[in-house]
């Protein structure tokens, strides 16, 4: 059985007081610049394996690919389903959107004049 594992994509660290949602857990798994390359190559080949992404990282053992990946699941940019005895691990872009839509699309528009 295929099942398909992703986590909601939603901002997470709610503030309290307000409600709003800063992304905590996307901007935390996007600072590293080894977890930017394994999304970049799920970008560029979706689906692939534990074997595949480590191939990506030489300096890294197994175990340290498969950390950073629970921690891109954890942010849900990733999705991953069980096929026999491999899971594959799939780009889960929403919660990117819904970062740029909250604290990027704001800033893109043009600076307003001062009176």
């Amino acid at each position: 059985m295929n099942h398909l594992s992703v986590a909601a994509p939603t901002l997470d660290d709610a503030d309290p007081a307000t409600g709003a949602a800063d992304g905590g857990d996307v901007f935390r798994a996007l600072a590293d610049s080894s977890r930017r390359l394994l999304l970049d190559s799920l970008f560029d080949a979706d689906g692939q394996t534990l074997g595949e992404l480590t191939a990506q990282l030489p300096g890294m053992t197994r175990f340290g690919v498969m950390k950073h990946l629970r921690i891109l699941e954890g942010a849900g940019l990733i999705a991953t389903r069980k096929v026999g005895r491999e899971k594959l691990h799939y780009l889960n872009p929403a919660p990117i959107r819904l970062v740029h839509a909250r604290w990027m699309g704001k800033y893109a528009e043009p600076p307003v004049g001062a009176p």
